[in-house]
């Protein structure tokens, strides 16, 4: 491993879902940029990793790049980790990335896991053509941004927290109507994975009497004749 960033991508549940090229990415490095090193430390730990980890995160990337960035440039092999799946997907990212690519410095991204893929894919809903759209604004620009959905004729992809889900799909019920095709995913991969599939009014009965736990993936189904509202 030559002097550059690597991002790799780690468990988003079972620890066994890395693959041996991570692992061996993450023995060879001379440092390792985690979200929150003690979260990381777990994974480390079972396989027996032992490589110095520093704290990158959402609240010191903007401090702490230019260090990184030097770092690298001196010779340091550093890997970049996020609590769990791909760091620069909604997580912390794509400001060392950029910059590391404006240093000439040579990034390079691992495969691996992610949760938007197995959420889509589960859904049962067209995965020819789709898009990741994150977490919704929470407040300026968030009606804005459900209305577009009305003409998406393409798979939408959302993340959201546990607390905020049911209002989430009360508010894409309300704009897009009821019978709106929705699948939800949370906790994949783990203990207690599971998919509610259905209409967004069915969807939303679930979660009202079900409290949701962990981490949740909206997968919409995009416009179609059988989706069309007024």
């Amino acid at each position: 491993m030559c002097s550059k960033l690597t991002i790799v991508p780690t468990p988003i549940g079972n620890l066994e879902d890395i693959t041996t090229r991570a692992l061996n990415v993450l023995k060879e490095a001379d440092l390792i940029l985690a979200e929150d090193t003690r979260t990381s430390s777990i994974l480390l730990k079972k396989y027996g990793i032992g490589t110095h980890m520093e704290s990158f995160h959402k609240f010191n990337e903007h401090k702490q790049v230019r260090s990184v960035v030097q770092k690298i440039q001196e010779g340091v092999r550093a890997a970049l980790i996020s609590d769990a799946g791909t760091p620069g997907i909604s997580d912390p990212g794509y400001l060392l990335i950029r910059e590391c690519l404006a240093a000439g410095i040579d990034v390079e991204c691992l495969p691996g896991p992610t949760a938007l893929i197995p959420a889509l894919v589960n859904s049962g809903f067209p995965t020819d053509r789709f898009c990741f759209e994150g977490f919704l604004p929470v407040r300026k620009g968030r009606r804005a941004r459900v209305e577009s959905y009305r003409s998406e004729t393409r798979t939408v992809i959302l993340y959201e927290s546990p607390f905020r889900l049911l209002k989430t799909l009360e508010e894409l019920s309300s704009v897009l109507g009821p019978e709106r095709e929705v699948s939800v995913s949370r906790e994949i991969s783990k203990l207690h994975e599971e998919t509610v599939r259905g209409t967004l009014a069915y969807v939303c009965d679930w979660f009202r009497d079900h409290t949701p736990r962990g981490e949740i993936v909206i997968v919409l189904k995009g416009k179609g004749k059988e989706n069309e509202v007024g």
